[in-house]
């Protein structure tokens, strides 16, 4: 195996205690008000950060000077800010403390990181022979999936459910990450 190959759980870790460090940062600006929106807005917030990618990635041309890798950042913290809402329900206000907040933050991204290994295991890690592009379309039907589930009052016949999908979006955002770190260097 490369180096590259093994070292999958150190950049999982660099790659969420940053998306925490951009939580707390964000949190200090506007405190947990996140916490009124429903899921299905946070889907669609990330949707919007999934498309723009895509946009960028099709195009030619790019007029806002920020780079996808501050969407892959913003599709995971969403991500688990929804699992958060799915968990708890959305509020009426900010009923998080700064303490409380990134604690629960942490617990679903770690929840993320052992299910990555889980099926990294599995899977061999094929994500590293995937091109980024890709990642971003496999988001953006797991919104769609989510989309259509929360259509359906969040009942599904045969498939996983709405924080399953998330937890997936996680796992590629970080995985998108990696690869663009790659190179970078």
């Amino acid at each position: 195996m490369s180096k590259i190959e093994n070292n999958t759980s150190e950049e999982f870790q660099q790659i969420i205690k940053a998306c925490r460090s951009v939580f707390e940062l964000k949190m200090a600006d506007y405190g947990t008000a996140w916490r009124i929106l429903r899921v299905s807005s946070l889907t669609d917030q990330i949707y919007i950060k999934a498309n723009r990618i895509r946009s960028i990635q099709t195009k030619s041309i790019q007029l806002v000077d920020e780079g996808i890798e501050n969407e892959f950042v913003g599709i995971i913290n969403y991500s688990a800010m929804a699992i958060i809402q799915l968990r708890r329900g959305f509020a009426e206000n900010a009923d998080l403390t700064n303490e409380q907040a990134p604690e629960i933050f942490e617990g679903v991204l770690q929840e993320a990181y052992q299910l990555m290994n889980r099926k990294n295991h599995d899977y061999d890690e094929v994500w590293r022979r995937m091109r980024v592009s890709s990642l971003t379309d496999i988001i953006l039907m797991k919104l769609l999936r989510i989309k259509q589930i929360e259509d359906n009052q969040g009942s599904t016949i045969v498939s996983e459910g709405i924080d399953a999908n998330y937890f997936d979006i996680i796992n590629y955002a970080v995985f998108a990450l990696i690869l663009l770190s790659y190179k970078q260097n």
